[in-house]
């Protein structure tokens, strides 16, 4: 489905990514269950510590990528601290990069009006006052871009109908769930990752795709029914209504009926229909292979749940690179109405910043669920209890140095992208990039912001 004005989609790239390829140069989402969380007493402790730099990942060859040099302690302010006046933009360091901010600015000149990421929308857009400070105080030293307050004709929108599809079409939740429901405000949460989506239907594709795996979450990993004690079958079953059983005929309506059997399923079913009536072949199998890659991560956060087994901070981190929000931002064409081609997809360079992505998101999902996690029944490991576990320090020091991993990973994630950008300045790839860091902004924003779910803990 290529997006008006583009070029027709093909293998045989341009000219420009194919020098690009030749130059060699959950709990995922923390679920709609839970209580509301009440702040912890702040345990004694002293400043956190500098987070010494971790080795790099060895660049893949086709596209080395240099170094991130390691960041300088972070230094929070209290909440509601103003920033001296000296101190940089939040967006300074993106604004520092010639080519994450031609990302951010979207192509220009003439012939490229038909190249931004948005079509003619279905309704105009309320004007929002960028001056109006968001509800909610974002975790202090925390990188992240402030944004405006998404949309709210469309969050209305899209909470209306999700809650139908919800309700009417796939039984998700049992009445009792429904101020958690309301609370988790998806409306809000996926106007805000994809400001770029024409339609309210595009929206939808993806809100209806978030609102099943955290039924997943929900119902098969967490506390609302879920165990790690037979998880990778309810998990295998599940995921046959992403990427459907081929078997003889005399099985096959068992299967059907099976998708219908569990809200987790019915959900799944439902959302993967919604979402191939706008995605493409190559597209449909990017988001199964990075789902299939969030069960895995389920499945070791299992094992280790089922043998008590704190894992070190580095496998902890490996496990979130699976365990997090990577198909959202892998799914932002779509959404966006058009297409990133396979064979771009696919590049080390690429898969490198949705890695990044994904990894710097979910670390934000742990700090601000902290409080949460901790009101909850059980053990969550979440980065701050392993880092506190594993390297003998107080939770609050613990807490403050996953702000700095984030930090770098953030960082991290802007070089890799500003460095595709400049390598591959193929339209597609720019869009696609932008949608990416919308989905990081709109991500924290919503974090930041939803104090139904999260308050933040008493360090500062």
């Amino acid at each position: 489905m290529p997006d008006p004005g583009l070029s027709p989609l093909q293998s045989s790239l341009p000219g420009a990514a194919a020098r690009f390829g030749a130059h060699g140069h959950h709990r995922g989402i923390d679920a709609f269950g839970g209580v509301r969380p009440t702040p912890p007493a702040p345990p004694p402790g002293a400043a956190a510590p500098a987070v010494p730099a971790p080795s790099e990942t060895p660049a893949p060859p086709a596209l080395p990528v240099p170094p991130v040099a390691p960041l300088a302690p972070v230094v929070p302010l209290p909440v509601g601290v103003p920033a001296p006046p000296d101190a940089p933009a939040p967006a300074a360091a993106a604004a520092s990069s010639p080519a994450l901010e031609r990302i951010l600015r979207g192509p220009s000149g003439l012939g490229t009006a038909g190249l931004y990421l948005t079509r003619p929308r279905e309704e105009p857009l309320v004007p929002v006052d960028p001056s109006t400070p968001p509800v909610g105080n974002p975790i202090p030293g925390l990188y992240h871009h402030p944004v405006a307050e998404p949309d709210p004709v469309r969050a209305e929108e899209i909470s209306r109908r999700i809650k139908d599809w919800a309700v009417d079409e796939v039984e998700l939740f049992p009445p009792d769930w429904e101020d958690q429901f309301d609370g988790f405000s998806l409306g809000r949460y996926m106007v805000g990752c994809h400001p770029d989506a024409p339609t309210i239907e595009h929206l939808m594709i993806a809100t209806r795709l978030m609102a099943a795996e955290n039924a997943v979450d929900d119902y098969y990993c967490e506390d609302h029914g879920g165990s790690p004690i037979g998880l990778g079958g309810r998990l295998l079953l599940a995921h046959t209504a992403l990427d459907p059983l081929h078997t003889t005929a005399e099985y096959q309506p068992d299967w059907a009926r099976s998708l219908h059997s569990d809200a987790p399923r019915r959900a799944y079913r439902s959302a993967m229909e919604y979402f191939l009536q706008e995605a493409t072949p190559s597209q449909a199998d990017r988001y199964r292979h990075d789902m299939a890659r969030l069960h895995l991560g389920y499945l070791a956060e299992a094992s280790w749940a089922e043998t008590e087994y704190v894992p070190e901070v580095w496998e902890y981190l490996s496990m979130r690179q699976f365990n997090n929000f990577r198909p959202c931002p892998t799914i932002t064409d779509t959404v966006g109405g058009y297409e990133l081609p396979a064979d771009l997809h696919a590049q080390p360079a690429m898969q490198r910043v949705l890695a990044l992505a994904g990894n710097a998101t979910t670390i934000v999902n742990d700090l601000y669920s902290y409080t949460k996690e901790l009101a909850s029944p059980g053990t969550h490991l979440n980065l701050p209890v392993v880092i506190a576990a594993r390297e003998d320090c107080s939770v609050r020091d613990a807490y403050l140095k996953g702000v700095e991993v984030h930090n770098e990973l953030m960082h991290a994630f802007e070089a890799a992208a500003a460095d595709l950008a400049a390598a591959c300045p193929v339209p597609n790839v720019l869009r696609f990039l932008k949608g990416v860091a919308a989905w990081v902004d709109g991500n924290h924003h919503w974090h930041q912001t939803n104090t139904y779910r999260y308050s933040l803990p008493d360090f500062w």
